[in-house]
Formats: C-alpha cells, structure tokens, sequence
C-alpha cells in the first residue's frame, strides 16, 4: 500500500512538471494518477466507477481515462 502511495506521488509529480493544471482539474490528475499506480501494482484493480464515486460524481467515468492520455500544452 505504502509503495502505490509513492507511485501515486511520483506520477502525479512527472506530471505536474510537464503540464500546467488549473486547480478544478487537479483531483482530476490524481484520481487518474491512482488509478495508474493500481494498475501498475495490483491483480485486481478498483473500477473507474469507483473513482467517479470517490469525487462525488464531479468527473464522469470518461474524464478519468482520459486524463492520462491527455498530452501537455503549455
């Protein structure tokens, strides 16, 4: 568990180096982020509805994806 929080960390930090995030989209990129390091590390991986519940339904189940496959315009 220790280790998905500092890949969750170490991504959403590559990020955040390459791209300007406005302050709405910033859960956006960590939910995605997440989303990522559990893929990386684990069997079974939570469900984009999960995320899309966490945020309180702010986001849609196609922004989450969408986010990592977002490319940095600055």
């Amino acid at each position: 568990m220790f280790t998905k929080s500092l890949n969750t960390i170490n991504l959403i930090n590559r990020f955040l180096e390459c791209c300007t995030v406005i302050p709405d989209k910033l859960q956006l990129v960590g939910m995605a982020a997440l989303l990522l390091a559990c893929k990386h590390e684990d069997v079974s991986v939570p469900l984009v509805e999960d995320f899309v519940l966490i945020c309180y339904k702010v986001y849609t189940r196609k922004d989450i994806p969408d986010t990592g496959k977002g490319s940095c315009d600055d």
